[in-house]
């Protein structure tokens, strides 16, 4: 399956299917110098996959984590491609989580002043969120996505094979992403997740999260409008995910609690209990308030958060930050 990203002269399909992987050179433009990009915590194999099939191909490995959104690491990408002779010709392709991502799609935006950018998602998170949209960062002193740009890739190459190796936490982490989805834009998807169909049929659940993000990025690329409604449980979950050893998807699991009515918490719940993703968690609220305050979402004294009044529908409301604290209370405790 293609599903087309149109936004002009920045356009791009996203591949979605089983073995695609194998075909990389024959679906992306490797015939050049190609610095690919993966983590220690990503099967060797997938990124030699796309290695055999470049003209020239330079493997970087980074260390698996959040630590790697790092200037440090960023500075490391910009040094190989440098040191290895890459020009504006030649290319970067990430082949992994949102973390490699992230920071691949950002080392291609500034190196020479942009270069191509290939995207090849192996974990869920990524496959139904952080590979398409075109935001690239990495995080500065402990605040997350603080530096970065807009970078659209030329291609994505989503191969459903690469989840097998998941651990379900990985999994799960995932999946909070695509339900994320469901809540803003598609009672559908949601209900995918309240009926158990979610986990029995993962790619359902994929092209259904991809196309809510497909519209809404196609209407608002640089995020000033209604692709902030994306943002869902990623204020209170940032602020979180500062202070906590806890993944991504699970914070912003814990993120969306409170920005729901009662009657759809109600309904989340449950989905969030079976999929293993946290309903609270032990930390300092005040933490998760100050980590909360440098989020790149407050300006002008107040923060823009996401609200799901009725399951596939949001709203976005500006509030002071500190109103916020009695939210955080509802789901962090010391």
């Amino acid at each position: 399956m293609i599903i087309r990203m149109d936004l002009g002269p920045h356009s791009y399909d996203i591949l979605i299917e089983r073995g695609c992987l194998a075909r990389a050179g024959s679906e992306l433009d490797l015939d050049r110098r190609v610095l690919v990009v993966t983590d220690e915590g990503v099967p060797a194999e997938y990124a030699e996959a796309v290695a055999d099939q470049c003209g020239q191909a330079t493997v970087c490995r980074v260390p698996q984590g959040e630590r790697s959104k790092s200037l440090q690491m960023f500075e490391r990408l910009l040094s190989e491609m440098l040191k290895n002779g890459f020009t504006r010709s030649d290319c970067v392709c990430a082949v992994g989580g949102g973390v490699v991502g992230d920071l691949s799609g950002f080392a291609a935006s500034c190196y020479m002043r942009g270069i191509d950018f290939y995207n090849v998602p192996t974990t869920v998170l990524a496959q139904v969120d952080s590979s398409i949209g075109g935001k690239t960062a990495v995080n500065l002193d402990g605040v997350k996505n603080t530096v970065g740009a807009f970078w659209q890739p030329k291609k994505v190459l989503i191969d459903p094979d690469t989840l097998k190796t998941l651990s379900p936490r990985h999994t799960a982490n995932g999946l909070a992403e695509a339900l994320k989805a469901g809540l803003i834009a598609d009672e559908k998807l949601f209900t995918l997740f309240e009926t158990g169909e979610a986990v029995r049929d993962p790619e359902t659940v994929l092209t259904a999260a991809l196309r809510v993000k497909k519209k809404v990025v196609e209407t608002d690329e640089k995020e000033t409008g209604l692709r902030k409604i994306l943002n869902f449980g990623h204020t209170i979950g940032h602020g979180i995910e500062s202070v906590t050893g806890l993944l991504h998807g699970e914070c912003v699991a814990l993120g969306m609690i409170p920005m729901c009515t009662e009657s759809v918490r109600t309904r989340l719940l449950p989905v969030l209990a079976e999929l293993g993703l946290p309903t609270e968690v032990k930390a300092d609220p005040k933490a998760v308030y100050a980590a909360m305050l440098h989020d790149k979402k407050a300006a002008h004294g107040r923060i823009t958060v996401v609200r799901v009044e009725r399951a596939g529908d949001c709203l976005l409301e500006d509030i002071r930050p500190e109103d916020l604290i009695e939210a955080i209370g509802q789901v962090v405790h010391i």
